[in-house]
């Protein structure tokens, strides 16, 4: 799993729109912070709402010189249908080959509800060097991140 100080594993995926716009992590790095919040899937009750706080917060992460992008495995189709109609105005990343989710250590079952292969929920701050400033990951896909210690990170990276 990678944890702060690492080099964040890079990685190439689709942006969640249906246009299947390409999306590059290597693109981003050193624009400004980078901030990756991994989710285990579009339309569920607890992913509604993390996805829902940050772009409640959206301002003050841009304001602080971020880019936040939420990634999953659902497809970009899922993605766009969520964004929608939710409002979520940033990015959401389509891995649904699960390279990044593999790549960050956060692959995981939910048996119970048929899924597989999905993303653990965790949320990495990369700074400009491409180092992970900033780690945290779910002891249960439930629990949300704190949406502030996330954004201390963001203005510290």
């Amino acid at each position: 799993m990678v944890s702060t100080g690492d080099a964040a594993p890079t990685f190439t995926a689709k942006i969640g729109t249906s246009d299947h716009e390409p999306f590059d992590l290597d693109d981003h790095i050193g624009n400004g912070p980078v901030v990756l919040a991994f989710f285990p899937g579009a339309f569920t009750p607890p992913c509604t709402n993390e996805m829902v706080a940050f772009q409640e917060r959206a301002a003050e992460f841009e304001d602080a010189g971020a880019t936040l992008f939420g990634v999953s495995a659902d497809s970009p189709f899922s993605q766009g249908a969520f964004r929608e109609e939710h409002g979520i105005e940033f990015d959401l990343v389509s891995d649904m080959g699960g390279d990044a989710i593999r790549a960050y250590g956060l692959e995981m079952d939910i048996a119970d509800l048929g899924l597989h292969g999905i993303a653990n929920r965790a949320v990495y701050v990369i700074d400009d060097d491409g180092e992970i400033a900033y780690d945290w990951v779910a002891d249960d896909p439930t629990n949300e991140p704190d949406y502030d210690a996330v954004l201390d990170a963001v203005e510290s990276a």
